[in-house]
C-alpha cells in the first residue's frame, strides 16, 4: 500500500509543470483513471467518494477534491482542469439548448389545471417546489408523483422510479395503494418502484441526497422523480437563532445543488415540500412566506403556493418560474389522486 501512495504522489508531481495543449491533445481521455497525475490510491478514493465520471470532476470544487483524496489545492485545480478540458466545457447555442429541452419529461398530476399551471406536468430536470400551510395538499402530490411517474411516457408518466426521502413521517404506502387501484396500476409492483428513506436530522437528509447516484449507476434504477418532504424540516428545527442563521443557508445551498446536479444529470423531476411562516407585518394579503430564504427560492426552477380553498377544494399559484407567467388552478384532493375541482 506504502508503495502505491507513493506512485500516487510520484504521478501527482507530473501535475507541478504547466498544462500545455499538448497534453491535451496526446490522448481524449475518457475516464478518471486515465487523468495524469491521479496512481490507483487517489482514484480508489475519488469513487468511494462518489466522483466516477469526467464530468463530476470538472463539476467539482478544488476543495471539494482535496476533502475527498487530500490532495494539493494545486493539483485539484490542474486535475479539474484536465477534465474540463477533455468534456470541451463550452458554450452552447440556443438551439442545442432547445434539442435538449425537448428531452425533457412532463409528469402529469391527474389535474388539467394543475398541469397547466406546471407548463404541461412536473417537469424532470428541474426543481420544482410546492409551499404552504398544513393541509394545502403539499405531500398529497408528492404521493400522486410517486405513482404516476411510473407510468409510460405516452400516458403522462417518466415510465421509472421514485425515491421519496421523507423527514416528516409523512409517506404511506397506503395512499399509495389507494392512487394505483384508482389507476387500474399493479400496486405490488407501484410499491416496490417507490424507494423510501427515512431522514432523521439535516446531515441524514443530505446524505441520503448523495446516495440516489448510487442507486442510478451501481444499481442501474431508472430513477426519474426525487421527492423530499419536507425540505427544510431538520434544518429549522436545528438551527436556532440568528447566530446560526449563515451555516443553516450553506447547508441548506448545498443540499439543493446536490439535488439540482441530479435533476440535470439524470433527466430526473425533483418535487420537494416546504414549511412557511406568518409575517406580522403584513397588513394586506396573504401574511405566508416560504421559510429558507433566498437561497431555496433561487435553487428552485418552479415555486408553487398551495393554499386551501371553498368547499375543500385546494389553489395552487405559481408564484416563481423561468418561462411560465403567474397563475392559479383550483383542483381538489380525492382518494384516487387529484383531480380538476
Amino acid at each position: 500500500m506504502r508503495e502505491e501512495e507513493q506512485k500516487g504522489d510520484n504521478m501527482e508531481q507530473e501535475l507541478d509543470e504547466p498544462i500545455t495543449e499538448k497534453i491535451m491533445e496526446k490522448k481524449k481521455i475518457q475516464s478518471i483513471d486515465e487523468l495524469p497525475g491521479i496512481g490507483p490510491a487517489t482514484v480508489e478514493k475519488l469513487m468511494q467518494a462518489g466522483y466516477t465520471s469526467l464530468m463530476s470532476m470538472a463539476v467539482a470544487t478544488p476543495a471539494e477534491l482535496v476533502g475527498a483524496t487530500e490532495m494539493s489545492e494545486a493539483t485539484a485545480k490542474k486535475v479539474i482542469a484536465i477534465a474540463r478540458a477533455n468534456l470541451e466545457m463550452e458554450f452552447s447555442s440556443g438551439e442545442e439548448l432547445l434539442k435538449k429541452r425537448q428531452q425533457c419529461i412532463k409528469i402529469t398530476t391527474g389535474s388539467k389545471n394543475l398541469d397547466t399551471l406546471y407548463g404541461g406536468g412536473v417537469e424532470t430536470g428541474a426543481i420544482s417546489e410546492a409551499f404552504g400551510a398544513y393541509g394545502a395538499g403539499k405531500s398529497q402530490i408528492a404521493h400522486v408523483l410517486a405513482v404516476r411517474c411510473q407510468l409510460p411516457v405516452e400516458k403522462g408518466g417518466a415510465g421509472g422510479m421514485a425515491v421519496f426521502i421523507d423527514t416528516e413521517s409523512t409517506f404511506r404506502p397506503e395512499r399509495i395503494v389507494q392512487i394505483a387501484n384508482n389507476l387500474k396500476m399493479d400496486v405490488q409492483e407501484v410499491l416496490r418502484n417507490i424507494k423510501v428513506a427515512r431522514a432523521f436530522n439535516s446531515d441524514h437528509q443530505a446524505l441520503l441526497a448523495e446516495k440516489i447516484e448510487d442507486l442510478i449507476k451501481k444499481q442501474g434504477l431508472p430513477i426519474k422523480l426525487v421527492v423530499v418532504d419536507s425540505l427544510m424540516a431538520h434544518f429549522r428545527a436545528e438551527f436556532i437563532g440568528r447566530g446560526t442563521l449563515a451555516d443553516r443557508q450553506q447547508k441548506i445551498n448545498k443540499h439543493m445543488h446536490a439535488l439540482m446536479k441530479l435533476a440535470d444529470t439524470y433527466n430526473l423531476a425533483v418535487y420537494v415540500t416546504n414549511q412557511v411562516m406568518a409575517k406580522p407585518d403584513t397588513f394586506f394579503g396573504d401574511p405566508t412566506e416560504a421559510i429558507g430564504g433566498h437561497i431555496v427560492a433561487h435553487n428552485s426552477t418552479y415555486r408553487v403556493y398551495l393554499r386551501r380553498g371553498k368547499k375543500g377544494t385546494r389553489v395552487a399559484k405559481m408564484v416563481d418560474a423561468p418561462n411560465i407567467a403567474e397563475s392559479e388552478a383550483i383542483f381538489q384532493v380525492e382518494e384516487g389522486g387529484v383531480r380538476d375541482a
